[in-house]
């Protein structure tokens, strides 16, 4: 799931404008000036965008209920899941515009500072819990191999729920996406190969054939036909969650004798994976001053994992049990995403009437 239309977000972030106004970090980070009341286009974006959140998890939880009791229905699709995390990555590429990647020229600092605490908060956090609740080697490679994704594909738009800075959102979702195949196997072999072999380079050029060359398709498609692609733009993330869906069911299925004596345990790690990586992402933002929306963007950037990209690595680099991880992952970061989310917005809201009073 990727986000929601552009035009929807001209009025995501207000509640802090007075007191961003003041920080010369915030000012230039702050999305187009709002109109006095939300268009109708943008009022049901909204309402799309929060149906989404909402329905997103419950289709990825029936999908691994669907695995795990009846996993010979989905028997021998294994080999389709990197055709299937294409099509997500090229609905990816489908929404993007060239002004996803004008924020990084705007905003380099912001940016750079997303990815860095991106790519070292959740591989780090991986490696720790890992080693922490002394998962076994399939489980810790899968745990670490969640953590070096890039950012997750509905991380914009629970940004967006949350009033946060979508436009830095957005950027760092993009980069981080395009800088997989550098950053993703090298720090998967750094801190995964202690568990199992990694082959860097294989990792490579999967990531190159399954998510960087349907983003640019996508992204190409976008360009040349954008009056034909903005007509579906609104099926896109449904179409997206359908695929993770299947993903899911398949990753489940493949480790369902397993799945009985390690739940328990997946769930904890990821739970603290996810928990952690939000809190220290918004803690980042708060450190480097960014204001209160860019450290909400920089929350769900760093604690929200593309784990479709983890569930088909881990399938093909290691085994269907290491893929688990990414599996519950998928569920969890969108179950939390949107809590929090809510939870940012109602206090958000709180502030913006203590200010205008």
């Amino acid at each position: 799931m990727r986000k929601i239309p552009p035009e929807a977000f001209d009025h995501t972030v207000r509640s802090e404008s007075k007191s961003s106004a003041a920080d010369p970090s915030t000012t230039a980070v702050q999305p187009p000036s709002p109109s006095p009341s939300p268009s109708p286009e943008s009022t049901s974006a909204d309402r799309a965008a929060r149906r989404a959140v909402t329905v997103f998890p419950i289709l990825v939880l029936a999908a691994g209920a669907a695995g795990l009791t009846t996993p010979g229905t989905f028997s021998g699709w294994a080999p389709n899941v990197p055709y299937l995390l294409g099509v997500i990555m090229f609905c990816m590429g489908l929404t993007m515009t060239p002004q996803d990647f004008s924020g990084v020229v705007k905003r380099p600092w912001a940016v750079a500072l997303g990815l860095v605490a991106h790519y070292v908060i959740m591989p780090g956090l991986g490696w720790l819990i890992a080693n922490a609740l002394g998962l076994s080697p399939q489980l810790a490679a899968g745990v670490i191999l969640v953590g070096c994704a890039p950012s997750g594909t509905a991380s914009n738009v629970v940004t967006y729920l949350a009033r946060g800075d979508v436009a830095l959102s957005v950027s760092v979702a993009t980069v981080s996406t395009v800088l997989a195949p550098l950053v993703t196997p090298p720090l998967t072999l750094l801190l995964a190969g202690e568990f199992l072999p990694v082959d860097a380079g294989s990792m490579v050029t999967d990531i190159l054939k399954t998510v960087l060359l349907p983003v640019v398709g996508g992204l190409v498609v976008r360009l040349v036909a954008g009056r034909y692609v903005h007509r579906v733009l609104g099926l896109l993330p449904w179409l997206s969650a359908v695929t993770i869906g299947v993903i899911v069911a398949v990753v489940v299925a493949a480790s369902a004798d397993a799945i009985k004596s390690a739940a328990a345990l997946v769930l904890l790690a990821v739970v603290l994976h996810n928990g952690l990586g939000l809190a220290l992402g918004y803690g980042a933002g708060k450190v480097a001053r960014l204001g209160a929306p860019a450290s909400r963007a920089m929350a769900f950037e760093v604690g929200m994992q593309n784990s479709g990209l983890a569930a088909s690595l881990a399938a093909a680099h290691f085994s269907p049990l290491a893929a688990l991880p990414a599996a519950v992952f998928s569920v969890w970061h969108n179950v939390s995403g949107a809590v929090v989310a809510a939870w940012m917005s109602y206090r958000a809201r709180g502030a913006e009437k203590s200010a205008s009073a």
